[in-house]
């Protein structure tokens, strides 16, 4: 009787055969998905720069990020910015980082240095009266088009810090918390948010009795207690529930169409104009 183990290593039986065609063994056809996807892209480097790095290896740049400031304020604009960097410049941004995570002096600093070394740049300002009237998720979606499609160098591939942006003319993935992995999302994440700390301070100046310079229209106690004292004001987002609430109890209306949410339906519950029911009662003349 024959020994198993005198039979020939390259020898396979024909259930072994079967069993490796079963485990894919099969070459894809130049038709099959498998055959369609890119090639895995090597990440070297130190983080942030190591993604928009693969990509540029890969032929995919200029690489843009994009990001924005003020989505969660109850006052004060919605700021997007999208920025184009050198590739290799991580010596020259050696403090460039989520903005959220820098002093204001150094937000500053890093926003100057963008400002010079970038390859391309552009800021949106997206004013409350925009937010109140197609509400903060189109109009930052929106504003994330527009960043991107007004930068001098179109890019190759484009970065985006947490969510999906469909509509931009270029392939694009977002990033979760992309403004702490990808040094072009950081970058745009400092230059959005400069730009609105300077626009409240700005506000602050015309509403000192809000506080906007420390808060920045974000809601907090202080802001709380200033809306409940004082009302909104055209800084204010009426369309949102604490703004909306306040102007109820100062009977206060604002000065252009606002869409509320279901919530602020409840403090405020408008007529209907042109099927819309989440309107308040704007006055006319």
């Amino acid at each position: 009787m024959p020994n198993p183990s005198n039979r020939s290593p390259t020898s396979a039986s024909p259930a072994a055969k079967s069993s490796a065609v079963a485990k894919g063994a099969r070459k894809p056809s130049l038709l099959s998905s498998a055959a369609l996807r890119p090639p895995r892209a090597i990440i070297r480097g130190a983080m942030p720069w190591a993604l928009q790095g693969a990509l540029d290896r890969r032929g995919l740049g200029p690489v843009a990020g994009v990001d924005e400031a003020g989505r969660g304020a109850c006052a004060g604009p919605l700021v997007v910015a999208a920025c184009v960097l050198r590739p290799g410049d991580a010596s020259r941004l050696s403090e460039l980082t989520d903005s959220k995570l820098l002093t204001a002096a150094a937000r500053d600093r890093v926003y100057e240095r963008v400002v010079r070394r970038a390859v391309a740049y552009s800021i949106v300002v997206v004013p409350p009266d925009e937010v109140d009237a197609r509400g903060i998720h189109v109009t930052n979606i929106e504003g994330m088009r527009r960043a991107v499609t007004r930068l001098q160098v179109a890019p190759g591939y484009v970065l985006i810090d947490g969510f999906r942006v469909p509509g931009l003319p270029a392939p694009s993935v977002p990033v979760i918390k992309g403004d702490r992995v990808a040094a072009c999302v950081a970058a745009a994440s400092v230059l959005a948010k400069v730009t609105r700390d300077r626009i409240m301070a700005d506000v602050h100046a015309e509403y000192p009795q809000y506080g906007f310079d420390v808060h920045k229209g974000y809601t907090t106690t202080d802001h709380g207690e200033a809306l409940t004292v004082h009302g909104p004001c055209p800084a204010h987002r009426w369309s949102y529930t604490n703004v909306a609430v306040a102007a109820k109890t100062h009977d206060l209306h604002p000065p252009h169409p606002v869409l509320l949410t279901a919530a602020a339906l409840q403090a405020k519950q408008g007529p209907a104009v042109d099927n819309q029911e989440a309107l308040f009662d704007v006055p006319t003349g």
